[in-house]
């Protein structure tokens, strides 16, 4: 079933935290479609022989990392009336476990672009802990690391290993007041995505320290749109389409 007439379309903002970070971006789908169905809150579903909720996630986040940020957008079929949006907040809040907060809830326009198709960017807080021991002088290394006209990177999937440029993908870096947290702002296009750790590994490689693992802690504050070009980009939390 193709979004239309009689449907009204919903993006849902919200955090993860907690215990909560170690669940996957599947199990936390299907817990947001048991959510709805408790909820009782009319969603439309597609056709065909298999039909499912109309929902869909801005960006999967990995799992271990917690964010204040997420996105999912829905589709409610509104033919015997609209609901407000109040109350839908009210309803899938009474759903929500313990590290899943619903933040806000907006009615979107038919022509807004999907959640998915919009986002562009992403803001990280990146916290070393107690594993990492950073040398005395390593804020004005990192400084001197993001002024190199390039830092490469190897990226390795499933299908293919290739190196890229992270220099261009990195929009923003700033070292907080204690010297022990970044916070990093950086390419989440389907095109370009790059991970905050990437920019991590990258800096300790330059340094020719070795990264420990699980020595992170890292929170998404936010998912961006692009509401400027490429070459002048305005980001835009995604509920502000």
């Amino acid at each position: 079933m193709e979004e239309g007439t009689g449907m009204m379309r919903l993006r849902i903002k919200f955090s993860k935290k907690g215990a909560m970070k170690f669940i996957g971006h599947l199990d936390l789908m299907r817990f947001f479609q048991k959510a709805v169905r408790r909820a009782e809150i009319d969603i439309a579903y597609s056709g065909g022989y298999s039909p499912h909720q109309l929902m869909s996630f801005a960006s999967p986040l990995g799992v271990g990392l917690t964010s204040n940020g997420e996105y999912l957008d829905i589709v409610l079929n509104i033919e015997s009336g609209e609901p407000k949006v109040s109350a839908i907040q009210e309803k899938l809040s009474g759903q929500m476990v313990d590290g899943i907060e619903i933040i806000a809830v907006k009615k979107l326009a038919e022509t807004a672009p999907k959640a998915m198709a919009s986002v562009a960017a992403a803001g990280y807080t990146v916290r070393f802990n107690e594993k990492v021991m950073l040398q005395t002088d390593w804020v004005s290394q990192f400084k001197a690391f993001l002024l190199e006209n390039s830092i490469f990177y190897t990226k390795c999937t499933k299908k293919v290993t290739r190196e890229i440029d992270l220099k261009p993908l990195i929009y923003e870096a700033t070292i907080s007041i204690d010297n022990k947290e970044i916070y990093l702002l950086v390419n989440a296009s389907s095109a370009d995505s790059i991970k905050p750790q990437f920019v991590i590994e990258a800096f300790f490689d330059y340094i020719g320290q070795q990264l420990p693992e699980y020595s992170l802690d890292i929170c998404r504050e936010e998912t961006y749109a692009n509401a400027g070009t490429g070459e002048s980009p305005k980001f835009m939390p995604l509920l502000a389409n």
